[in-house]
């Protein structure tokens, strides 16, 4: 039992059972994918200063060219972060409408669960007063 719970956890393709995987927006999951390692996040935060050559937004990370190449795929293949290419110059840019998907999520969420506390404080208080 203890490991069909666990297997169901995540949805299948195709499948058609609500799960937690399939709760959550994709926009909103590539965003946290993007954002999840720390070299990801100075990128993003660099090129929200405005656009950036690529040697400009990875500049001092002490990792190979390879690490960056990669970590630049990530930004891209989830929507965070464009690329155009002039020549021999490649420019980044960053994409904050996809940003702001999973900051909304992080709002509704943020409400939510701001109401639920509210409710168990009031239990507890109401509790405490018998």
């Amino acid at each position: 039992m203890r490991g069909s719970a666990t297997t169901a956890r995540y949805a299948q393709p195709g499948s058609r059972t609500r799960t937690p995987a399939a709760t959550v927006n994709r926009v909103v999951n590539d965003s946290f994918k993007a954002l999840s390692h720390p070299i990801r996040r100075e990128i993003v935060e660099r090129l929200a200063a405005g656009p950036a050559t690529v040697g400009e937004a990875t500049k001092g990370f002490g990792v190979s060219k390879p690490a960056i190449t990669k970590h630049l795929k990530v930004l891209e293949e989830t929507g965070v972060v464009t690329r155009v290419i002039d020549g021999r110059t490649h420019r980044l840019s960053l994409q904050p409408d996809v940003l702001s998907e999973a900051a909304d999520w992080m709002d509704r969420q943020r409400s939510l669960w701001g109401r639920m506390f509210d409710v168990v404080d009031e239990y507890l208080k109401e509790e405490g007063s018998k």
